[in-house]
């Protein structure tokens, strides 16, 4: 099959003008019909769309168990430059995740001979992406179900992944990207494609990279546990249950939570990636004014239970 040169070798200009362009589209379509689901249906389910076919599964299955509007956005919904912000950085993101895809399918790595498939990366590479795509897809599908039953409205949801990791569908996410890179720079692997093309395989690895550190600080980890608990100690809403739920659960990687428990904080604090920036101390970061009924007390969730029992 003849090579297709579009704009540039690498096809980088015409993959961030095809991203800009649907990103735009849906962005129309989001703030003029106020509608979530698009944004929940975010920029790693695009990029996997274009580098997995599985992730068609994912994506129209998924997007069935996210109902409801999208709080991360409640205070930009409304306003356009705000609101398009975040497409922009979006656009930016999607585009930056699909770079080992989009290098891998370039002139200036197709004209080299390429391994066949079934190399023992590519093995090791899609047993990890089955893994990271059962870690999302399932939790997915596990909170779901939990918040469907109106017994459990206001409880924490700690059933299967989510009593090994508070965040399962992102290091699920995560792991599936550096899968995907791991099989995409085989040939350079294997010594197929040589020169600036070899050099241009390797760094396509920015693209795990950039995800792994936009969830951990920007658009993920952030948004969620420090506002999250807040939101719960300032509204009462089962605090002791989602305060013990965090001390005993690792914030990311999967690890059994009656080991996690019994860590010193500096290991969670470095190795479990818990870093100072998700922790919520009320007495620091609460406005009691806000605090009802004044059930909840002040104290630091920041300390290390030790012996405290296993429970919900």
């Amino acid at each position: 099959m003849a090579e297709v040169h579009v704009l540039d070798n690498y096809y980088l200009a015409i993959s961030l003008l095809v991203t800009i362009g649907y990103q735009l589209f849906f962005f129309a379509w989001a703030y003029g019909f106020k509608f979530d689901k698009l944004t929940g249906m975010d920029m790693l389910d695009y990029s996997e769309l274009k580098q997995i076919l599985m992730s068609n599964a994912r994506l129209r299955g998924g997007n069935e168990f996210r109902t409801g509007k999208d709080d991360r956005f409640d205070d930009m919904r409304d306003k356009f430059f705000s609101f398009l912000g975040f497409w922009v950085f979006q656009m930016m993101w999607v585009w930056t995740v699909s770079l080992p895809v989009t290098i891998l399918n370039s002139p200036n790595v197709t004209k080299f001979n390429q391994p066949d498939f079934g190399t023992g990366r590519d093995v090791a590479g899609v047993i990890l992406f089955a893994i990271g795509f059962v870690l999302e897809s399932v939790s997915d599908v596990q909170k779901y179900q939990f918040r469907s039953n109106p017994e459990n409205k206001g409880k924490v949801c700690d059933v299967g992944f989510f009593n090994w990791t508070r965040h399962p569908n992102y290091f699920g996410e995560i792991i599936m990207h550096f899968s995907i890179f791991m099989i995409a720079v085989s040939p350079s692997a294997y010594g197929y494609v040589r020169g600036q093309s070899f050099n241009a395989q390797y760094a396509a690895i920015l693209g795990p990279f950039f995800l792994t550190l936009l969830l951990l600080f920007v658009s993920g980890l952030t948004l969620q546990e420090r506002p999250g608990a807040k939101k719960r100690y300032e509204s009462n809403n089962n605090w002791e249950a989602y305060s013990r739920w965090t001390k005993r659960t690792s914030i990311l990687i999967p690890f059994p939570p009656q080991l996690y428990v019994r860590l010193p904080t500096v290991l969670k604090r470095t190795v479990f990636l818990e870093f100072p920036i998700y922790v919520f101390d009320p007495a620091k970061h609460a406005d009691q004014s806000k605090v009802q009924n004044g059930e909840a007390e002040p104290g630091n969730v920041d300390s290390n239970p030790g012996d405290e029992q296993y429970r919900n």
